[in-house]
């Protein structure tokens, strides 16, 4: 049985380069593709332990499972939260750990304008409610109502919580426990922060004209520890 691990924020293919530059566990659609082409057809097992993230990289890592020919198994470890979520209920078995929660909520976002622009992201922010609620739909039978209801209360479910609402199919080791995982956020880059390490990482000391591979990791060490450096000035915000 191949492994896939979802763990850390889920992010677009695009950026997920920055979070391995900062040694930062994150997950992208093209990791998740490239472990589904190498296991050939045979049955997956998918680990997840994440607070979510962008909700299209979610979307596009769900679809991509959903539409895998062989049988996926999905354990929720320690969290399934937001986009993450939406990618557990790909599992043809969901099993989830006696100390894990699943958490559903409403999409978020940022606009800035006028009385209509804030009018239209809010009908935008709407209808992907909707569209995300499909993937809760499809795996537990509920009415749309019911569960736009429970993601506007940002709901959190312990293991049998998300065994009897249908989210999981089953507690893992079925001993009944009931202790619950702590929430510190999903843990995503600031717009920023990507910003700068792109500036960061283009930028050369002008007095050397051609770097040898000393002074290329040594630049490279001085630009991380300042990208590092800007990242806690910022300090940690939620995109998900």
């Amino acid at each position: 049985m191949a492994k896939i691990n979802i763990k850390g924020p889920i992010v677009s293919s695009s950026v997920k380069w920055v979070y391995d530059w900062f040694g930062m566990e994150a997950t992208s659609p093209q990791d998740v593709s490239s472990q589904i082409d190498s296991a050939n057809g045979e049955d997956l097992e998918v680990e997840i332990n994440s607070g979510g993230g962008d909700v299209f990289a979610g979307s596009e890592i769900y679809t991509s499972l959903k539409d895998y020919q062989g049988k996926i198994i999905v354990k929720v470890v320690g969290i399934a939260a937001s986009a993450a979520s939406v990618i557990a209920m790909a599992g043809h078995v969901v099993k989830i750990s006696p100390t894990a929660q699943i958490m559903i909520h409403n999409v978020s976002s940022y606009a800035e304008g006028d009385y209509r622009n804030m009018q239209h992201e809010a009908d935008v922010l709407k209808n992907y409610n909707k569209s995300i609620a499909n993937a809760y739909i499809l795996k537990t039978g509920m009415s749309q109502e019911a569960l736009l209801e429970l993601m506007n209360q940002e709901t959190w479910l312990n293991a049998q919580q998300a065994k009897e609402n249908g989210f999981a199919d089953e507690v893992m080791f079925d001993e009944g426990n009931q202790l619950v995982a702590s929430f510190g956020g999903s843990m995503l880059l600031p717009p920023e922060v990507i910003n700068k390490v792109r500036n960061l990482i283009k930028q050369q000391p002008s007095n050397i004209e051609s770097p040898n591979l000393e002074d290329q990791a040594a630049i490279l060490m001085r630009n991380k520890a300042q990208a590092k450096l800007n990242l806690l000035k910022l300090g940690g915000r939620n995109y998900e």
